[in-house]
């Protein structure tokens, strides 16, 4: 990778409140939606997308109440096929080995490319402290990395912290001038303007990182050619053991980072990436138009288009540890942000699927975010109605035995994967905690539901995260 030296860039001036920083805050909300509308959460669902989803709650009650004959045995026949396709999915995963920790290559290279950090933050002025003393512990350059602080101008509780932190963290504060949406994609767009880096980060303020993932990340791209554009580190939560909630959160994630992500890089599909500790060649995320300011789940759908651009992402070993909501309502609120952020990325990516389907685009597409989509709306009904049949119309629940035992299939690879997961992390499962996960998963529906609200009447709402509540190791 060309090595090139910041220091002299002209291109990007320091930070000010002068006109062009309020143009550039004002692309940082409109460019991607105005130059790519198809490509954009901006453009809302179309009128077919709006009809299905609007039709998948009312299909559901009527099957539920048997209002229209044989409805029932074809939703209970998608479902059979949907387990299908998530068994087929996990079995194939539980397989494949997770991915080698690459040889440290920092011992042979004596200068480093250049990496623009970017922290988007926003009501964070208890825990900001925190995390600059953690960056500092990053093992990097300092003459190779720049930090860069994406706060809003009005936050002004923040900034003040920011600018009287004292430690020998140098990160520079860019105050994203007001517009709207409100999100932290749009305040990702605008400190993308300042970053000087060949390679850009994004973390969150409640991030915990590993020490070393500069260095392995600046391996990945040095070794993984010019197609490689972004690389994922696992995430999972600090706080995990605090509760029923937390420990659930836990399995969740141990098992998409540390089973599901290895199989899709396995498999040639594009990732849906978290919305921290990932790090992309700073060409090929302006190349795509970087993070839609219109997507509440803009990392997902980065992914997808950097897919769908010809390029790939891969995965690091370092992981990164975060504060997992830790009772119901917080939960809640964030979930039905990334329920709405998933459905809002399906409907950009499934609108011309002819021009993906020479791809796995669509199929990765298909069975990541739409059977989670799907799933979340249906684990409630289909556990009540379960519930119902065994007190009411037991000889019914009997006669389904076939689709029962086929379900069971079901939740034991979930289970599987969560252990693996788990242990790839180098962490014990608790057998309860592993067993009561179907007692979790109908949460999901609820959330489901307050996101398709959301999305027809509030779509660009970024429901906050409360962080700096815990302090646990």
């Amino acid at each position: 990778m060309a090595d090139r030296d910041p220091a002299h860039d002209e291109d990007h001036p320091k930070p000010g409140k002068s006109l062009r920083d309020r143009l550039w805050a004002r692309e940082a909300s409109q460019q991607f939606g105005r130059l790519r509308p198809s490509r954009s959460a901006r453009s809302g669902l179309t009128r077919t997308q709006l009809v299905v989803l609007i039709a998948i709650p009312f299909v559901i009650l009527t099957a539920w109440l048997e209002w229209v004959p044989g409805l029932r045995l074809v939703l209970l026949g998608s479902a059979s096929l949907l387990f299908a396709a998530s068994i087929t999915l996990r079995g194939m995963a539980l397989l494949t080995p997770a991915p080698d920790r690459p040889a440290s290559r920092h011992a042979s290279h004596a200068r480093r490319p250049f990496i623009s950090i970017i922290i988007a933050a926003y009501d964070e002025a208890r825990i900001l402290p925190d995390l600059l003393a953690r960056l500092e512990k990053l093992e990097y350059p300092r003459d190779r990395v720049e930090f860069l602080l994406a706060l809003e101008e009005g936050d002004r509780e923040t900034i003040s912290v920011a600018r009287a932190y004292q430690g020998p963290l140098a990160a520079q504060v860019l105050p994203t001038p007001p517009g709207e949406p409100q999100t932290k994609p749009r305040a990702l767009n605008y400190a993308l303007r300042h970053a000087r880096g060949e390679l850009v980060g994004v973390y969150d303020a409640e991030d915990r990182p590993d020490p070393l993932q500069l260095l392995a990340a600046a391996d990945a791209f040095e070794a993984g050619g010019p197609d490689l554009a972004c690389v994922q580190a696992p995430l999972n939560w600090y706080n995990r053991n605090q509760n029923w909630l937390t420990r659930q959160f836990a399995l969740e994630y141990a098992a998409h980072f540390r089973v599901m992500l290895p199989l899709y890089v396995r498999l040639g599909w594009p990732l849906p990436l978290g919305g921290t500790s990932n790090f992309f060649r700073a060409d090929a995320l302006r190349r795509v138009g970087a993070w839609d300011a219109h997507n509440v789940t803009e990392d997902a759908d980065l992914g997808f288009r950097l897919h769908r651009a010809g390029y790939r992402c891969g995965l690091l070993p370092a992981v990164t540890l975060e504060e997992a909501p830790f009772r119901l309502r917080p939960w809640f609120l964030q979930r039905t942000r990334w329920i709405k952020g998933y459905i809002q990325t399906f409907a950009v990516h499934s609108r011309r699927p002819d021009n993906t389907a020479r791809k796995p685009h669509w199929m990765g597409l298909s069975l990541t975010l739409g059977t989670a989509i799907i799933a979340a709306l249906l684990h409630l009904p289909f556990s009540l109605y379960s519930l119902w049949l065994a007190i009411v119309r037991p000889e019914i629940l009997l006669a389904l035995w076939p689709f029962y035992l086929f379900t069971l299939f079901g939740y034991a690879a979930a289970v599987a994967t969560a252990w693996l997961g788990m242990r790839r992390m180098g962490w014990t499962a608790r057998m309860t905690d592993l067993f009561s996960m179907p007692l979790y998963w109908p949460l999901l529906t609820a959330s489901a539901l307050r996101a398709l609200w959301q999305l027809a009447f509030n779509p660009y709402f970024w429901d906050k995260t409360e962080h700096g509540l815990v302090d646990e190791d």
